[in-house]
């Protein structure tokens, strides 16, 4: 089983988005529209300070009634964050995640930020790695040896 970083390798786009607590839950809205993700870490320098998802957009903000535009990423953030270090296994991560209702867990190595994890990165691998079992199988139960 892989551990959160080789997970974090596998991944085809790298990297952490970010955004500040003082910037609008409007910003937040905007950018994970434009990169295609479902969660910011909210950063003061190098430090997390919480996590800012569609989640928190949509019970935070629709449901409160509150307006985008003028509601801070710090008034609907998540907070303390969750993470996992490099080494813990997909499994592990799984189980933090399904115990906990997250869909996003930072990755640190040594404390530093290398990453951002979702359910659906974890699942992507449980799946790669069921599928290989079964073309060994297959293949030992037929004879056909893989190229």
């Amino acid at each position: 089983m892989k551990n959160a970083v080789q997970i974090l390798k596998s991944k085809a786009v790298r990297g952490v988005a970010t955004i500040t607590q003082t910037q609008s839950a409007h910003d937040a809205a905007v950018l994970m529209g434009e990169r295609g993700i479902g969660a910011l870490l909210v950063v003061e320098g190098e430090r997390i300070v919480g996590i800012v998802s569609e989640r928190d957009l949509a019970r935070k903000l629709v449901q409160q009634d509150k307006s985008a535009k003028t509601t801070r990423v710090a008034d609907i953030m998540t907070k303390p964050v969750m993470y996992v270090e490099a080494t813990h296994t997909n499994e592990e991560c799984m189980a933090l995640m399904t115990d906990n209702r997250l869909r996003h867990l930072p990755v640190l190595e040594g404390g530093k930020l290398i990453g951002l994890i979702s359910i659906g990165d974890l699942v992507k691998d449980v799946i790669s790695e069921q599928q290989f079992t079964i073309e060994q199988l297959e293949h030992y139960i037929t004879g056909v040896h893989a190229a």
